[in-house]
């Protein structure tokens, strides 16, 4: 909000709440922000300089990580055409001004609620999880969409995480959905999803036609990033050095990434579970 007083305001109700609070002054700004501070909820002002708050929301939805960030719009006047306008963009609630606290409040922890029931999201890497997966395929199933659903699994993960304990295995699963995002980006479609089926395991739910450029792009990034995650004995090495329990010593292999993919180009899919 551009309204340093208003933002006051909110702040107080808020933290009075138990909610930490990020604040900014127009859209763009707020656009930056949100990049780096990844909220969970956003509180966005219709009128706005730089960036309109359905501007912003706009943005938001055309954004593969941003997509499911809830939003609760405020605005001056009460008239329809600004709610419709807000909700048009993308908007999960409205409020208008000025509002009563306990109903501000009340306000946003049913969007939070309501946002974690239908996303489910992976705590983790925030990507949609297993009911926002199914949800997604079966409704282009419905539409009798052309799809190419990309299943991608991390080989040798557990080896990993063994050798070099869940905080550098939890890397390397933040590193896996920075580049899926970024392959999307890059030779995807704004329609497009990425889901997190839990692990290592992720999904893309795209178009036949991109699905060979896209697994291409994630395993280039993937094989040119994962050698990062490890220490230079072991990459001089080539291998990670490990004992199994009979105390046998084994060489395994480094982190590498497969993608099995099922499309409609070769047979009619009616149902998730054929895919």
């Amino acid at each position: 909000d551009d309204d340093p007083d208003l933002r006051d305001i909110l702040r107080s109700i808020l933290e009075g709440a138990g909610f930490r609070v990020v604040e900014a002054p127009d859209g763009a700004a707020a656009l930056e922000t949100i990049h780096r501070e990844h909220p969970d909820l956003l509180i966005l002002d219709f009128n706005m300089p730089r960036m309109t708050g359905p501007e912003l929301c706009a943005a938001l939805r055309q954004d593969l990580l941003l997509r499911h960030l809830p939003v609760i719009m405020l605005t001056g006047r009460s008239e329809t055409h600004d709610k419709v306008r807000g909700i048009d963009a993308g908007a999960d609630d409205y409020l208008v001004k000025p509002f009563d606290p306990p109903e501000l409040l009340a306000r946003v922890r049913m969007v939070l609620r309501r946002t974690s029931q239908e996303l489910e999201a992976n705590p983790l890497t925030k990507l949609p999880g297993n009911i926002s997966i199914e949800r997604e395929i079966e409704g282009r199933l419905a539409r009798q969409e052309p799809l190419a659903v990309c299943y991608a699994d991390l080989d040798r993960f557990k080896a990993f995480n063994d050798y070099y304990g869940f905080q550098l295995g939890d890397q390397a699963i933040l590193k896996t959905a920075a580049i899926l995002i970024e392959a999307v980006k890059a030779r995807g479609h704004p329609t497009d999803f990425i889901g997190h089926i839990g692990g290592d395991d992720f999904v893309i739910v795209t178009a036949p036609e991109r699905a060979d450029a896209l697994c291409q792009r994630v395993i280039e990034r993937f094989d040119a990033a994962a050698r990062e995650l490890y220490d230079e004995t072991d990459l001089a090495r080539g291998h990670l050095a490990t004992t199994d329990r009979a105390g046998q010593q084994k060489r395994m292999g480094f982190l590498t990434i497969s993608i099995a993919v099922v499309t409609t180009t070769e047979r009619p899919l009616t149902h998730i579970g054929q895919i």
